[in-house]
């Protein structure tokens, strides 16, 4: 809203951070309780807006408010979150990924991959290592700069995304792939 944008420039913001906006839904131990996840750290879809966010479910929406931000001297910085998805743990629901490349796109425990490395404490941890997943969240970034506009990344549990089997790793493929795109490098 334009009164909203002129209270950000009054103020002095010239980058506004976004929680995450992937389209999410809100965990059974949240739903058996009569709860909801407000907060978006929980990605079913990482290509699309959020529906409530949404008021005619257009994607033009989002794309629109960021034209307007631009236009006012405002970044969008959205925070993501690729290091796990909506599917929890293995007694979680089967949404989407699971069902597809389990083993590509979770880590698992070796001596039982049908229990998931839970690094994040959501249940999974997206296996980013595997060139699938890692393809899946460079497209999506991607996407976000080039379709929707935005102007960079905020990663939630950044260390999770650039962990091996062995820990942490500066040379991570994510990073280096990141590093070397002619989109994602420059923003």
């Amino acid at each position: 809203h334009a009164v909203f944008i002129e209270h950000l420039r009054d103020l002095g913001v010239t980058t506004l951070e976004l929680l995450p906006v992937h389209s999410f839904i809100s965990e059974q131990f949240l739903t058996g309780k009569g709860l909801q996840n407000y907060w978006g750290y929980n990605s079913l879809n990482f290509f699309t807006p959020h529906k409530d966010y949404l008021v005619d479910d257009e994607i033009a929406e989002f794309q629109q408010m960021v034209t307007e931000l631009h236009s006012a001297g405002i970044e969008v910085i959205l925070d993501v979150v690729y290091n796990h998805t909506a599917e929890a743990g293995i007694d979680g629901p089967l949404l989407s990924w699971r069902g597809l490349n389990n083993p590509g796109y979770y880590r698992s425990v070796a001596e039982d991959p049908k229990v998931y490395i839970n690094d994040t404490g959501c249940g999974n941890t997206l296996n980013i290592d595997d060139p699938y997943s890692l393809k899946m969240v460079l497209d999506s970034l991607r996407y976000w700069v080039e379709i929707m506009g935005v102007d960079g990344f905020r990663f939630d549990l950044a260390s999770i995304l650039a962990r091996t089997a062995h820990g942490f790793n500066q040379q991570h493929t994510f990073l280096q792939a990141i590093n070397q795109d002619p989109v994602l490098s420059k923003v």
